[in-house]
């Protein structure tokens, strides 16, 4: 089947035009600098769901921090979710830890294809993308940008949001892709949706593969890639409270060690339900925590979405008295009472960073 879409195609010269002007343009990256698989390990992981601009200074740091697999599969949990606070999926960051320690394991990065699959948290893309940059293995790595330009240049109408269509582009890649510089045509392939072959207004007059592609040539390239709607994100509504007592500290939670933002720290949060108004639900919620609420004051109402959630944010500010200075020290439930200048070292949700900014502003 697949031979239906690439018919068209003169292979040699698409693979030519590709790699050529991917040697022209490709954009100074850090992870670009050498062909070391770790480096290139955590930049694939780091840019799923992630865009490059938003990705180089978490990468810079996380690279200093961890320079290679033996740091990385020897640091602490905190640690690690703090080099990774802010890039969201925290998956990746637990996921990626765990493939450095088998790695560590085998006694060094596995070179072949099949194995590098078998890394925690590593699928078909991933692989792909190490497996052709790192040891020019020839292997497809089919990603968003590539859906979009192999459905263009092939008029494929598969509904890429079905797992079943990965397989049957993962075929025409494999199809077409240079065995002599894999490494250099799929970067080409990313590197091409990233910056000509965009969602929407593709720059159709600078693309370097033009007379390569069917859906140029039929005017329909408006039509590709074929993707379903996904279902509709579910929207929670919160009330969060950042409390602080005299001593400039603040009460936190650890989240649960499993699920979304595992071991990730909070502020208070309490899931609203509409029986009485939020500031009040907010301190019968504080009572069991805080015995004296010298005041509370709102903040503001902030949305944070995640890829099939949206969390709707009322905040306040509550300030309370203690009895003596708590940092460190456990509060009359599980929650924690961390210090201002200790509270950058823990791991914070990103979603109530935007709630302490507005708050250090009042």
């Amino acid at each position: 089947m697949t031979q239906n879409y690439i018919e068209h195609l003169n292979i040699e010269q698409f693979q030519k035009d590709l790699i050529d002007w991917y040697y022209i343009v490709k954009r100074d990256l850090p992870w670009r600098i050498n062909r070391d698989p770790y480096r290139i390990l955590v930049s694939e992981i780091m840019l799923q769901q992630t865009q490059v601009v938003t990705v180089i200074p978490y990468y810079e740091r996380f690279m200093k921090l961890f320079p290679t697999t033996k740091e990385l599969a020897e640091a602490d949990e905190q640690t690690l979710l703090k080099a990774w606070e802010g890039l969201g999926y925290y998956s990746r960051a637990r996921n990626l830890q765990e493939s450095a320690k088998m790695i560590e394991a085998m006694g060094g990065f596995p070179t072949t294809h099949e194995e590098i699959l078998k890394l925690k948290g590593v699928g078909p893309y991933t692989a792909g993308a190490v497996s052709s940059i790192a040891f020019g293995i020839p292997a497809p790595a089919v990603d968003g940008n590539v859906f979009r330009v192999m459905s263009r240049v092939c008029c494929i109408f598969e509904d890429i949001a079905k797992p079943k269509t990965r397989k049957v582009f993962e075929s025409v890649v494999t199809d077409v892709i240079s065995h002599e510089d894999p490494s250099a045509f799929n970067q080409g392939l990313m590197e091409l949706g990233a910056t000509i072959c965009t969602p929407k207004s593709p720059k159709c007059l600078e693309c370097p593969v033009q007379k390569h592609c069917q859906a140029f040539k039929q005017g329909i390239d408006d039509l590709l890639p074929v993707k379903t709607k996904a279902n509709a994100q579910v929207k929670t509504k919160l009330v969060v409270a950042i409390v602080e007592n005299q001593y400039g500290e603040y009460l936190v939670n650890k989240r649960p060690d499993k699920g979304l933002l595992a071991n990730f720290y909070e502020f208070m949060s309490f899931e609203y339900d509409g029986t009485l108004e939020p500031a009040e639900f907010l301190l019968e919620k504080l009572s069991l925590v805080c015995k004296n609420v010298e005041s509370i004051q709102a903040i503001g109402t902030f949305n944070h979405v995640f890829s099939h959630r949206i969390w709707e944010m009322e905040s306040y500010s509550v300030k309370v008295t203690t009895d003596i200075t708590l940092s460190d020290e456990v509060a009359e439930n599980s929650g924690l009472w961390i210090s201002s200048t200790s509270l950058h070292e823990y791991p914070l949700v990103a979603a109530h960073h935007k709630i302490l900014s507005e708050y250090d502003k009042l």
